[in-house]
């Protein structure tokens, strides 16, 4: 590289060496250096090693810290009592902003959603789902179609009747029936309490698949009584329903394949014997 001569060292000196020269230079020298930087970016893009040295200025700084604003927030160090956009889990409670697992409020609401559905399962158990009974004789069967008691007062009788109830789809009027039968005999009150929830839930409850029908005066009473429900609060209901299915199920049940097979399966065995 050729040398400078003395002159034009002191030319050099002289005019570039002054502070008004540099402030005339020094947007260009910004612009070099940021496209100097969108360059390196480009080149490093998808290397997570790379950090451009990038200051922002004026926007772009207020933009960077409005993006650290919720990574500060989430970091382990946040104050607790700061509701940030992640610091909620999913077990948050709806009165505090503590957002723990430990919240005392939340326990207390598990363990309230948990002793219910623990004594709920139990007493479900209990009610009737299939009633053993000896096999009927030809007698009772014949009986079955004098009256709808005669088949409702034996459980064989029952047992005939649900069985064809499930053939139309209406076996839930059977279920509630039975269900009401076995809240009448209980003498405690937590557990009529229990068993009246569960019977409401599963056959009054318009949300239920196994509704039944019953009129609008009968819903209102029992959602009344249900305050503090007694093992009588469904008898109104019981009662529309028994009448129901005697006016609508039970004729149809004594011209069923049900009920003329077995009738003629035990005629046939009454020959024989």
């Amino acid at each position: 590289m050729p040398q400078l001569s003395q002159d034009n060292q002191e030319c050099l000196q002289k005019h570039f060496f002054r502070p008004s020269i540099w402030t005339q230079f020094l947007p260009l020298f910004r612009a070099q250096r940021y496209n100097a930087d969108i360059h390196q970016i480009t080149e490093n893009e998808g290397d997570p090693r790379a950090v451009p040295d990038i200051k922002p200025m004026g926007s772009e700084r207020m933009e960077m810290r409005k993006r650290q604003m919720p990574l500060a927030q989430d970091a382990p160090g946040a104050a607790p009592g700061q509701p940030g956009a992640g610091s909620r889990g999913s077990n948050a409670c709806c009165f505090c902003w503590c957002c723990c697992c430990s919240c005392s409020c939340l326990t207390v609401r598990n363990q309230e959603d948990q002793r219910p559905t623990i004594a709920s399962h139990e007493l479900r158990a209990d009610l009737p789902t299939w009633e053993e009974s000896p096999a009927p004789t030809l007698e009772e069967v014949n009986a079955w179609a004098q009256s709808f008691d005669k088949l409702m007062v034996t459980p064989a009788g029952r047992n005939a009747f649900r069985e064809f109830l499930r053939t139309e789809f209406s076996e839930e009027n059977m279920l509630f029936w039975m269900a009401c039968e076995e809240l009448k005999k209980e003498a405690n009150k937590n557990i009529i309490e229990e068993k009246a929830r569960i019977i409401y839930e599963d056959y009054i409850s318009i949300l239920s698949p196994k509704e039944v029908s019953l009129d609008s005066r009968v819903r209102e009473v029992i959602n009344r009584n249900m305050v503090e429900p007694s093992q009588h609060i469904f008898d109104d209901a019981q009662l529309q329903i028994y009448t129901l299915m005697h006016r609508d199920s039970y004729p149809r049940f004594m011209n069923s394949a049900v009920y003329k097979d077995l009738l003629q399966s035990l005629s046939e065995k009454s020959i024989e014997a």
